[in-house]
């Protein structure tokens, strides 16, 4: 027996000191965790430093933020319940603290909107449904400007008349002219719908004498037959004329 466990000692201190065998004793040891130096000991107590600074941020900020919709919630009641409010008007504020009031504008069933030209003068406005904005109320305060309704109203009936008188216009374009013949319906409203009748009657077309009253035709005739009279008389004169020349020669 003795003799034996001799054997496997030497056979034992054989293998370890085979090159194979320290090559993965060094392995192990080169693998195994140094340990910390005073720099490193230094990094982590700074590391967790940091981890706890931000996880007391992350803390306080939730809870500020449970603060202030706790605090909108009882505002956004309140308006509800006020009977003689209509809209509500916030101080400008941040985009968490806007998102919050939002949703809990959303949650107690008004309407809400956001306006301001940038991100410092950003503020809500919280609307009851049944007095929900129109777009001009909207549009009017995206400019900036206050909303009066009766303003709104007196320029939306100018609005009104204006396209009206508009429309008026285009028609009174596009209406044909009435024919200058027409004379009865032309001067109706002037003279009356009988004498309208009785001057229309008396203007009848000639070919020969143009547009003009029957009247003037009657009168035009006598003309003819006096001219005819004034060159028989000048024909006769001049006849009597040359026989008296006649007669003095002989």
């Amino acid at each position: 027996m003795p003799f034996q466990e001799c054997s496997m000692q030497q056979s034992f201190r054989w293998k370890l000191d085979s090159p194979k065998m320290a090559d993965l004793l060094g392995s192990i040891l080169s693998s195994m965790e140094k340990p910390p130096t005073v720099h490193d000991q230094e990094s982590r107590r700074k590391a967790r430093e940091q981890a706890a600074r931000l996880k007391k941020i992350e803390e306080d900020e939730k809870r500020k933020k449970a603060e202030f919709r706790k605090r909108m919630e009882k505002e956004v009641s309140d308006f509800i319940q006020d009977s003689t409010l209509q809209k509500k008007k916030y101080n400008p504020m941040g985009k968490i603290e806007r998102s919050i009031l939002h949703d809990v504008a959303e949650v107690a069933g008004l309407t809400s909107f956001s306006f301001g030209e940038d991100e410092e003068s950003r503020y809500v406005m919280l609307f009851k449904k049944e007095f929900a904005p129109s777009d001009e109320e909207l549009e009017a305060y995206r400019k900036g400007e206050e909303w009066d309704p009766q303003k709104a109203e007196e320029r939306r009936r100018l609005k009104e008349q204006a396209a009206l008188e508009m429309e008026e216009a285009s028609h009174s374009r596009k209406r044909p002219a009435s024919p200058n013949s027409n004379y009865r319906d032309k001067y109706s409203h002037l003279i009356g719908t009988s004498a309208a009748k009785d001057a229309a009657h008396t203007l009848q077309a000639n070919r020969a004498y143009g547009c003009v009253p029957v009247a003037n035709k009657r009168d035009t005739r006598s003309i003819e037959e006096a001219m005819n009279e004034i060159r028989a008389k000048k024909r006769q004169k001049k006849g009597e004329e040359e026989g008296a020349g006649s007669g003095s020669s002989v």
